[in-house]
């Protein structure tokens, strides 16, 4: 059948975790609400995963950031050791 498109699915509607959580600002010493931003390799999830907005996305990964060096969260890659 030429000439004929295929139309896509409609989009999901992507959930705010922030907004579902009620959280307004992001905190580095929440390490409960940073987990569900890492991956479990221990990667920030990209905003296309966790649906939040950009300036959010830059707080949450600032504040992993943070988290990281004060050593309440593990960096990427700091694993068991097994491979």
């Amino acid at each position: 059948m030429r000439g004929k498109k295929r139309e896509a699915p409609p989009a999901k509607k992507r959930r705010n975790l922030l907004d579902s959580l009620d959280i307004e600002r992001v905190d580095y010493k929440d390490t409960s609400t940073l987990r569900q931003f890492i991956s479990e390799r221990g990667k920030i999830r990209s905003r296309t995963v966790t649906g939040v907005m950009v300036q959010q996305q830059r707080q949450v990964a600032l504040a992993i950031k943070t988290a990281r060096e004060m050593a309440l969260l593990p960096y990427p890659g700091q694993g068991n050791g097994q491979r």
